[in-house]
């Protein structure tokens, strides 16, 4: 029965979409459904939480369709490229923050001394770029060495993967 109303409610979709994807999607929620536990409340989860992803889906199809956006809704909205951690928000934020302070004490700093204090800065320039230079290879080489006593180098997975080829 109710994979009936989920082929109802799939008449929702725009054609095009309806066309490409009806058949899987029916064929997704019918293997679901069968797998599912004869618990009520499981049963009644796994329907409401369906049952509404596809009216969602439905409305971000239409909107997408009319206006070239869509609107995440909650977890509904399946989204295939990176997302950061809600942290780095924060850390940029305290980043931006520094940075901004350091122009502020730079500031500060060059005020009293004039424009004739400020070229001998550049002379300090090939060192500062040494020394960012050490400092990044250093980051590379700690991030390397942790990966490699964790076992997730590039070299490990093609060694997992040979591996799984010759069994």
């Amino acid at each position: 029965m109710l994979l009936t109303v989920y082929r109802c409610l799939l008449c929702l979709y725009p054609g095009s979409h309806r066309d490409e994807f009806s058949e899987e999607m029916t064929s997704v929620f019918r293997d679901a459904q069968s797998a599912l536990p004869r618990a009520l409340g499981t049963k009644t989860i796994f329907y409401r939480r369906e049952l509404c992803g596809l009216v969602s889906g439905a409305l971000c199809a239409h909107l997408d369709r009319i206006f070239g956006f869509t609107i995440p809704f909650r977890r509904c909205y399946m989204q295939s490229q990176f997302r950061f951690p809600r942290s780095t928000v924060f850390l940029m934020w305290v980043i931006l923050a520094g940075v901004l302070l350091a122009i502020a004490e730079a500031k500060n700093i060059a005020l009293p001394y004039g424009p004739t204090e400020t070229r001998s800065a550049w002379s300090m320039l090939p060192w500062f770029i040494v020394v960012a230079v050490i400092l990044v290879c250093s980051a590379g080489a700690a991030a390397w060495g942790i990966l490699l006593a964790l076992k997730r180098t590039g070299m490990h997975r093609l060694e997992r993967l040979d591996t799984a080829l010759k069994s």
